[in-house]
């Protein structure tokens, strides 16, 4: 729905929940017109209900607001005398409309200051638990949310078993699409392997489903960067058509909120408005090679001879001690091992190695079509050949042609909601003839560090600022051999609490905070000694 229908929608429910609650307002003093007005009549609720005021800020917070709704029907059958277990299961399982019968059937009276607190351990309990809910899912929407590193696409940058505390405050926090959904989970419910939110999955971008109905609009608070050249991004990936993110095989596609696409790690290597090219695995951008952070470290394919025949485990050894640790393959020619990923640095320092015959960099020739974005015969381009290709800027206008529209058609229809058909040379925006187009939001274009390991923008095109999700900007936890079974886990001690950027050496903060919280509780217990003895 649009912002129109959102606010006809909640209109509407407010005309229900004055209806069903005006003879309560009267009932607790309050005037019968204060049950419709909108919002005036949460605040006059909280009120009558003995409640906070701040309470009608979180009935209105996507996905926190499936908690503190029925948390208020609840507390309203309780200012009217009805708290039992059975009162509380019926103005849930009703969805509020037993507020109907206590409105208009059931003879209650308004009892005032009344005591908020839960009568058994049990309440206290479940209380402690929700709001515990509610705080953790406020967080986690709206400020910092964990992630972990799943592949090595970053390697060297981020490792995977690096576990991240990604902010949404730097580029502003986006609020949830997607209304009906379990808090703090993503895709998939984990153990049940169900979807963790309501929504059609069939591939329909009409949203006709009532279901999909539900969607909010894009909307994001604004943030004090903006996403930066070299920045790395967690995104929702755009091309995520898969039924949950671990079907990597779908017999078909399916339509996914944004919001609940598969997050993605990336380096942002071009910004809107970059004309960005790939020069046998480089990236350039308006014709400039792109540098990279002092942290970061490209790493390429590449296949090395050895002097003689060794076995696995010794060449294992000496890739180890080269700080080349990504595995082991048979090269493309006969005698020699494929390295699926190594920095320049590693390769300058193995070639010195005694056993070592020589080294020869994997490259994809240029002008060979290697099947990448924008999967269009027109194009041979591949993952060290690339481009140039602009990258859209909100508010510029591009001209059309049947040469350049492969290149742009998904952006325009797919993430800026328009209907594009191209028929003989004439391109039809929403059956509209188009020699251009003016983009409504801006564009990136994201890379792994390492080149020949990584699903990216060469794959699926640019990342629309709307799948932007957040910045990554802390290490708190890195463990090596993370899917290779807890006995086989190591710390990566001066990973944990680091910085993810920055530049010169890695420094760990693990120390400086350990001392911080043991000097805090410390000083506690001191101070409730010392004001115990007075």
């Amino acid at each position: 729905m649009n912002w129109t229908q959102w606010f006809i929608f909640l209109l509407i429910l407010q005309i229900i929940h004055g209806l069903g609650t005006w003879k309560l307002y009267v009932k607790a003093g309050k005037k019968a017109w204060e049950a419709f007005v909108p919002v005036y009549n949460a605040v006059v609720l909280m009120k009558i209900i003995s409640r906070p005021w701040w309470w009608v800020i979180l009935m209105f917070l996507p996905i926190v607001n499936l908690i503190m709704i029925p948390a208020a029907w609840v507390e309203t059958a309780r200012a009217f005398g009805k708290d039992t277990k059975l009162d509380a299961l019926l103005c849930i399982v009703t969805l509020g409309f037993y507020l109907y019968y206590l409105n208009y059937v059931a003879d209650v009276n308004y009892i005032e200051n009344r005591d908020t607190k839960p009568k058994t351990s049990t309440g206290e309990w479940i209380t402690s638990i929700l709001f515990a809910i509610v705080a953790a899912t406020i967080v986690h929407t709206y400020f910092f949310q964990p992630f972990v590193i799943p592949s090595s696409s970053l390697e060297k940058s981020l490792l995977v078993g690096d576990f991240l505390i990604v902010s949404k405050i730097h580029y502003g926090p986006r609020a949830p699409m997607t209304t009906v959904a379990a808090p703090m989970v993503h895709d998939t419910i984990p153990k049940l392997g169900t979807k963790s939110y309501l929504f059609n999955d069939e591939y329909d971008k009409r949203n006709t489903s009532w279901m999909n109905k539900l969607q909010l609009p894009y909307f994001r608070l604004p943030g004090f960067e903006n996403v930066e050249r070299n920045d790395i991004v967690v995104f929702n990936q755009p091309a995520d058509t898969l039924l949950d993110m671990n079907d990597f095989n779908p017999d078909r596609n399916y339509y996914k909120p944004i919001d609940k696409k598969t997050n993605l790690v990336k380096r942002c290597v071009g910004v809107a408005g970059d004309t960005l090219e790939i020069r046998n695995g480089y990236v350039f951008i308006n014709g400039k090679q792109n540098q990279l952070p002092p942290r970061s470290h490209l790493q390429f394919s590449y296949d090395v001879i050895f002097k003689r025949n060794l076995q696995p485990a010794r060449i294992l050894d000496i890739l180890k001690k080269h700080d080349i640790t990504d595995g082991l393959g048979y090269g493309t020619t006969e005698g020699s091992y494929r390295i699926p990923a190594a920095t320049e640095e590693a390769i300058a320092k193995l070639k010195a190695h005694p056993e070592v015959a020589s080294i020869v960099p994997l490259r994809t020739e240029k002008g060979v079509n290697g099947k990448i974005f924008p999967h269009d015969p027109s194009y041979n381009w591949n993952i060290d050949h690339f481009g140039p290709i602009w990258i859209p800027k909100a508010g510029a206008t591009l001209q059309l042609n049947t040469e350049n529209i492969a290149l742009y058609k998904r952006a325009i229809g797919e993430y800026e909601g328009n209907k594009v058909i191209t028929k003989g040379n004439q391109i039809f925006i929403n059956d509209q003839p188009s020699t251009s187009y003016t983009f409504k939001q801006d564009y990136y274009w994201m890379m792994g560090d390492n080149r020949h390991n990584s699903i990216d923008s060469r794959y699926w095109g640019f990342v629309p600022y709307n799948h932007i999700f957040g910045k990554p900007v802390f290490i708190w936890m890195s463990i090596d051999g993370i899917n290779d079974g807890l006995k086989n886990w190591s710390f990566r001690w001066d990973r944990i609490f680091t910085t993810v950027s920055g530049s010169g050496k890695r420094t760990s903060y693990l120390i400086p905070f350990l001392v911080i919280i043991f000097g805090i509780t410390f000083y506690n217990k001191w101070r409730k000694k010392k004001k115990a003895k007075s």
